[in-house]
């Protein structure tokens, strides 16, 4: 018996925008369009006739905007919600609102460009797509208070020798659906002085800036989107670009990160696979490699080049995780060491980093 298909409802204001996403998302055999929007209010009436698997979400949207609608969503009859945004780092702030409102992913609408273009945008939808379908919808908890961040003085000070084995050691971080507040929750509890980081999450390009300066305002640690040449240091955390490879690479005792273009790798990117794979070739026993939730397999060959390298290798567990397939891939591979809860990887982090 063949496995039934994933239903879902598209919300946009616009009707070339509602028929792009219907052919994109038809064109996949797993997946069914069972309806399209113009507004909140004509969605509300689908819903009552039909309720879908997964829901695409435009933001701005004329009677009530998304957000609005999402809110009532997620506190009337949870569904899981793709928000489906336009390139525009203007509206990049609200969107990040919708994750903090329970939408599980961000995608950016197709356009018209080269067929390549076109193709990865198919890919990176239907993706979304699938793996919103598997999500585990759940109530967020509120941010913490904010403690007052290390000086750039304070990270750069000379090492006592305790601190220059800590100053050798990096973090690498792979994330997708679910991710957004899994990494808001793991990097909150991480101290100030804690080992550089370096992070993939599948998300869009610009969205990764606003969603860097968003963690910014929110943790201990200082977060920024990753440039070309950013010295990995201890108290900072660096967000791959949305639409880049990010790699992390060593010279002397310096570690620093370097941005790339090319193919989608896993289906992604940036790819999660790329960074780990450069962790365990210019890190090695010095990197620890953490996978958290998402859908897919995109890390789970990298990790394992990690922890053949000698690096500590850490997964999310299935308990806490929205989507349990990105760590479940990389435990399948043998590439893990531990198997931990959401909110106990960041002492796990200080404690084999000391």
């Amino acid at each position: 018996m063949s496995k039934p298909r994933i239903r879902v409802l598209i919300v946009d204001d616009s009707a070339v925008v509602r028929q792009t996403l219907s052919e994109v998302l038809a064109s996949d055999p797993e997946i069914e369009v069972i309806g399209t929007a113009g507004d909140p209010f004509v969605a509300a009436e689908r819903i009552a006739e039909q309720v879908p698997d997964v829901i695409t979400l435009d933001i701005e949207m004329p009677r009530m905007d998304g957000l609005t609608f999402l809110q009532k969503i997620m506190s009337q009859h949870p569904i899981p919600v793709v928000i489906c945004s336009s390139l525009a780092e203007n509206s990049a702030q609200s969107t990040l609102k919708a994750l903090e409102y329970g939408a599980v992913d961000i995608v950016t609408k197709p356009k018209f460009g080269t067929k390549q273009f076109l193709e990865d945008s198919k890919i990176m939808l239907c993706e979304s797509v699938k793996a919103a379908a598997a999500a585990h919808v759940r109530v967020l908890q509120p941010s913490r208070k904010v403690e007052p961040k290390l000086t750039a003085d304070a990270i750069l000070s000379p090492a006592t020798n305790a601190m220059l084995e800590t100053t050798e050691k990096v973090v690498v971080i792979g994330a997708s659906t679910g991710g957004t507040e899994a990494l808001k929750t793991l990097l909150e509890a991480l101290p100030a002085d804690c080992p550089g980081i370096v992070i993939v999450q599948h998300m869009p390009e610009l969205f990764t800036r606003a969603f860097a300066k968003r963690l910014d305002s929110l943790c201990s640690i200082t977060v920024k989107e990753a440039e070309s040449n950013d010295t990995v240091l201890r108290g900072r955390a660096l967000i791959a670009p949305g639409n880049h490879h990010t790699l992390i690479k060593r010279s002397g005792a310096r570690y620093y990160v370097d941005i790339k273009e090319g193919p989608l790798v896993c289906r992604h990117r940036p790819s999660v696979d790329v960074l780990f794979r450069s962790a365990a070739r210019y890190a090695g026993q010095n990197a620890v490699g953490i996978i958290l939730t998402g859908m897919g397999d995109d890390g789970a060959r990298g990790m394992l080049e990690m922890k053949q390298a000698g690096a500590m290798t850490i997964a999310q567990d299935e308990a806490t995780c929205i989507v349990f397939g990105m760590p479940k891939e990389a435990i399948k591979y043998g590439a893990v060491n531990r198997v931990l809860p959401l909110h106990t990887i960041a002492a796990a982090i200080v404690t084999c980093t000391r």
